[in-house]
């Protein structure tokens, strides 16, 4: 995922906290259905709500930020002695987005540091975690010519069938 490479991780505040749905089109902004953007992305990967204390690490980051362009990455993560290697921040506000090159999703999200670290907030985040929506259920599968019929019907494995479709 990726985050706003700004000073010691965190952007600086915005004025209005941006619609959490808006996408990045080509030209202009697109609303990105959640639901498919969580779809896309994959039932592992789950993002923590607005409001939510988060612990942010400044070299995993600058790590990923070189391997995603394609950098050696040992040559181009900058040193920062005096940098933290973690930062205990608020979640400002999360947005999600889609390339329209290549349909890859994203998210970008606002952090603000916070100055004290309370470990009882940070538990009660976690927790906000995993009492979340649940996951929508789906299975992939690379189909063949096989798999349709002229009749209009569809061939699905059995275990998804039943996992996905309720019970006639």
């Amino acid at each position: 995922m990726k985050t706003p490479p700004t000073g010691a991780g965190a952007a600086p505040a915005a004025t209005a906290a941006p619609n959490p749905c808006e996408g990045v089109g080509a030209e202009k902004k697109s609303v990105i259905n959640p639901e498919l953007w969580q779809a896309c992305a994959g039932p592992l990967v789950n993002l923590p709500p607005a409001g939510t204390q988060v612990v942010y690490f400044p070299q995993g980051h600058s790590e990923q930020v070189a391997a995603s362009m394609k950098k050696v990455v040992d040559a181009q993560i900058p040193n920062y002695p005096n940098l933290p290697s973690k930062l205990l921040c608020s979640l400002h506000s999360v947005t999600l987005h889609a390339d329209p090159d290549t349909d890859e999703v994203f998210a970008k999200m606002i952090l603000r540091p916070v100055s004290s670290f309370d470990k009882e907030a940070l538990l009660r985040s976690d927790l906000a975690l995993k009492t979340g929506k649940p996951q929508p259920e789906f299975f992939c599968k690379t189909l063949t010519a096989s798999d349709t019929s002229t009749h209009g019907g569809f061939s699905v494995p059995r275990r998804a069938a039943e996992k996905i479709f309720p019970t006639l």
